[in-house]
């Protein structure tokens, strides 16, 4: 005899009468009516699942769409096995690498084969042709042994590489038609809920495009990032190089006892990157140029401790630096420019006062000395407290800030003079071929650890601000990335193995029963594909050392 169950569903604020082993999509049709959204997949108990979970005891159901984050992750997952799909059909045995996003997109190798034009037709074709069939995604659990041996049989190393050190014996994984995938959580529940995307060619592969996020019942239009791709293709030829591409990789490294390796070889790229950068400065400082070097970057980019890394390597160049932060030009509050809710916005340009920051700048340049301004947050009003600066003929003035890169912050400054440097964890290290780690993943990570342990900030308030700190950086800092005349990426190897054992114990203590719940389960979920990496090996001077604590610098 089935058992009557109460389903409480956010959307309608109400409960709904169900059946014990309905599905979500059972509970979707009987307030379907009700709803405005068609849902791709839904919280449940502020866990993100797809829509043919079966339900057994009273649950709390969140529908979602593609346009909220965790459905557009769906979506992405879901059009990412399409793409494999089409590719098994017409090219079969070809490897198929997922890389990193970038220009709105995914960008991807086929291993191979050369990516023409026809190529790239033959595969959009046969998408549009799945996604117009509207097959089942279906989700099934076997033993990690089976599952193995599978994914071994369908030629997927690197899957095989990531489950054998997974140390889980129960595995999901999907299949479309007559392929097997695996992906780190749910998929859409079917191919005819991916109705936009694109594929377009890029470098030596393509780039795999998504649903707009402006443009609802369109595909994203990719943007050229021509600079962010070299930083990415760095890395990613050093992680070829050093043959760890992957967590199944990276796991098998840690197993072998390898770690002290890649932290060294790691913080070594580091040093070379930062000596790389130095000396493009004193080379344009040798000609009276490049005398102001502005930093930018996202949040927890280590933006603080690859400034003053950057600050020891000019000295090797006989280069002495100075730093002046922003903060000490904001406007007094009373001008301070509102957002949206009416709140002051202090992520805003407009919330400096840019007149006095480039006067003050000119007078620098030229030779004269400045009275610096200190502001006071409690106040709420800039003050002076009789600090002085005057460059000198060896002296350099680095600037640490978000907008950094946009050419209005200095826009009275000759642009000769400036030297501009763009920080971000471009990570390139993958979970496996077609699952990637998102560059805001690693920093949201880094940020909660660091919240915790220097400002006493859950991670469960990190997480609800996260999602407008992303806001103020797609309207603040991704449009001018391009603008750099270097770019660092601060990603380390290793890292996500170090902080696993940092972060998982603060994510466990989000509460079950708030809506940040979905985010650190999530994030719990992807740190368990990691081996843990002892810290103990990380040099004082790691840029990792931000975060964590033990840093030799001062902060």
């Amino acid at each position: 005899m089935e058992q009557s169950l109460k389903v409480y569903c956010k959307n309608i604020d109400s409960y709904v009468d169900i059946n014990g082993g309905d599905t979500l999509f059972d509970v979707y049709n009987a307030v379907k009516d009700k709803i405005a959204i068609t849902p791709i997949c839904a919280h449940v108990n502020y866990k993100t699942e797809g829509l043919s979970f079966r339900i057994y005891s009273p649950k709390h159901v969140e529908f979602i769409d593609a346009s909220h984050p965790s459905g557009n992750r769906v979506y992405i997952r879901s059009l990412c096995m399409i793409l494999y799909k089409a590719l098994a059909k017409f090219y079969p045995g070809m490897r198929l690498r997922i890389e990193h996003s970038i220009s709105k997109g995914y960008f991807c190798r086929i291993y191979g084969l050369e990516i023409t034009p026809e190529v790239i037709d033959t595969l959009k074709a046969e998408m549009q042709a799945i996604v117009d069939a509207d097959l089942p995604f279906v989700r099934h659990e076997r033993l990690t042994k089976d599952v193995v041996e599978m994914f071994r049989q369908q030629g997927l190393a690197d899957k095989v590489a990531l489950l054998e050190t997974s140390q889980e014996l129960y595995t999901v994984y999907y299949t479309l038609g007559d392929i097997a995938d695996s992906y780190y959580s749910a998929l859409a529940p079917s191919t005819g809920y991916i109705k936009y995307f694109d594929l377009v060619p890029d470098h030596d592969g393509m780039i795999l495009l998504g649903r707009s996020k402006t443009e609802p019942n369109a595909a994203e239009r990719p943007v050229p990032q021509e600079k962010m791709f070299e930083a990415f293709a760095e890395h990613t030829e050093f992680n070829e190089i050093l043959g760890i591409d992957d967590v199944g990789s990276l796991n098998k490294a840690v197993q072998s006892n390898q770690t002290s390796m890649l932290i060294n070889v790691a913080e070594a790229l580091h040093s070379k990157v930062f000596s790389r950068i130095a000396y493009q400065i004193a080379e344009r400082h040798k000609r009276g140029e490049a005398r102001i070097v502005l930093i930018s970057g996202p949040s927890s980019s280590g933006k603080t401790t690859s400034t003053k890394r950057l600050a020891i390597q000019l000295m090797t160049h006989f280069i002495r630096p100075k730093m002046i932060s922003l903060d000490n030009y904001f406007v007094n509050r009373e001008d301070t420019p509102l957002d949206e809710n009416g709140e002051y916005d202090y992520e805003s340009l407009y919330a400096l006062d840019l007149e006095q920051f480039n006067a003050d700048l000119n007078t620098l340049l030229a030779g004269g000395e400045v009275k610096m301004p200190t502001y006071d947050f409690e106040q709420g009003k800039r003050v002076y407290k009789g600090d002085v600066m005057k460059l000198d003929e060896n002296d350099v003035l680095l600037i640490e800030g978000i907008h950094g890169l946009n050419p209005e912050l200095t826009r009275q400054v000759p642009d000769n003079q400036k030297f501009k440097l763009y920080i971000s964890a471009l990570t390139t290290l993958s979970i496996d071929d077609h699952n990637w780690i998102p560059t805001r993943d690693n920093r949201l990570l880094r940020r909660i650890i660091r919240d915790h342990k220097y400002r006493g900030v859950s991670a469960r308030d990190t997480i609800a601000r996260w999602q407008s700190v992303g806001a103020g950086e797609d309207k603040w800092i991704f449009p001018f990335q391009e603008n750099a005349d270097a770019t660092f990426n601060s990603s380390l190897i290793f890292e996500l193995g170090v902080m696993k054992e940092y972060a998982e114990p603060i994510l466990k203590k989000v509460p079950r029963d708030v809506p940040e719940y979905a985010e650190a389960q999530r994030l719990r979920t992807f740190l368990d594909y990691f081996l843990p990496i002892s810290e103990r090996q990380i040099p004082s001077t790691s840029l990792l050392r931000e975060f964590l604590g033990g840093s030799s610098f001062h902060y």
